[in-house]
């Protein structure tokens, strides 16, 4: 996979279940949030969407389930569950080893989902902050994954091309979001990474 990447200027990683795996803390909080709202808890369609930030979520939840559920109050208390659980999960170490094989060899962000106050902590808890050049957040753009403005955003910070970048990612919205920008994707899935280059027009 290193020698691979090796033809990239630059690397993008998503952060949650990524680089660190907060995906159980997420679900655990969207259940919290379920039952305290009384709306049906999935943890696998939930899990689908991750990369999506907390108040598009709870809309994607409303079209499900036929709900007019506040948006905003919603993810407000989702996003204080998430911040008050003890525990939001460990460094991925597949993805952490590639990020510090190429620290200072070439330029690195992080484009995620979370909001920026939120991401900021998790990343300065990782001790990443200081390795990246970018971080883009769902603060930074209007239009979310699948829609590739994150990672377009990242690679215009890094002063680069998109083509010239490739995306980590573990979820198929990011995926999507990868490729619509133009940019070969690398999937964490389970211990492995598998590299998922830009579709050829007309291919899925």
């Amino acid at each position: 996979m290193k020698e691979l990447l090796h033809s990239y200027q630059g690397l993008i990683f998503d952060m949650d279940g990524t680089l660190i795996d907060t995906m159980p803390a997420h679900l655990l909080a969207w259940e919290k949030t379920a039952e305290h709202f009384q709306f049906p808890f999935t943890r696998e369609w939930l899990h689908g969407l991750g990369g999506m930030p907390s108040f598009k979520i709870v809309a994607e939840v409303n079209s499900k389930y036929g709900l007019t559920l506040d948006p905003n109050e919603v993810a407000q208390f989702k996003m204080a569950t998430f911040s008050s659980l003890d525990d939001h999960g460990e460094p991925i170490q597949t993805t952490m080893a590639i990020l510090d094989h190429f620290y200072g060899k070439k330029p690195l962000a992080v484009g995620t989902g979370s909001q920026r106050q939120s991401a900021m902590r998790l990343l300065e808890k990782a001790n990443l902050i200081e390795k990246l050049d970018a971080i883009v957040t769902a603060s930074d753009v209007e239009h979310h994954k699948p829609n590739p403005d994150t990672f377009l955003l990242a690679a215009e910070q890094l002063k680069l091309a998109p083509s010239q970048c490739v995306v980590f990612e573990d979820t198929h919205l990011g995926r999507q979001a990868a490729h619509a920008g133009g940019m070969d994707c690398v999937m964490v899935e389970g211990d492995a990474l598998v590299f998922y280059p830009v579709p050829v027009k007309g291919e899925q």
